[in-house]
């Protein structure tokens, strides 16, 4: 199992952090493969609503952040 962690908090190292980090310990303890990103760090403008998720198949073709993150579709859980 994969379980990925999306901090969208400015602060690295405060609470949002320190919890995510704490589930994905977690998670990892139970034999996931765990990754954790940062939004902040990530040059997107987030979702603007083309509907490209839901009309191509499920598979969006612009700079939201779950491209930005996995750039396969299926990775990132659009499906």
């Amino acid at each position: 199992m994969k379980v990925i962690g999306v901090n969208g908090s400015p602060r690295k190292k405060w609470n949002t952090a320190t919890l995510l980090a704490k589930a994905l310990e977690g998670a990892a303890s139970q034999g996931a493969h765990t990754e954790s990103f940062h939004l902040y760090d990530l040059n997107y403008k987030g979702c603007v609503s083309c509907f490209a998720c839901k009309t191509k198949g499920g598979k969006s073709y612009g700079r939201c952040a779950s491209r930005m993150i996995s750039p396969d579709p299926e990775e990132s859980g659009r499906r």
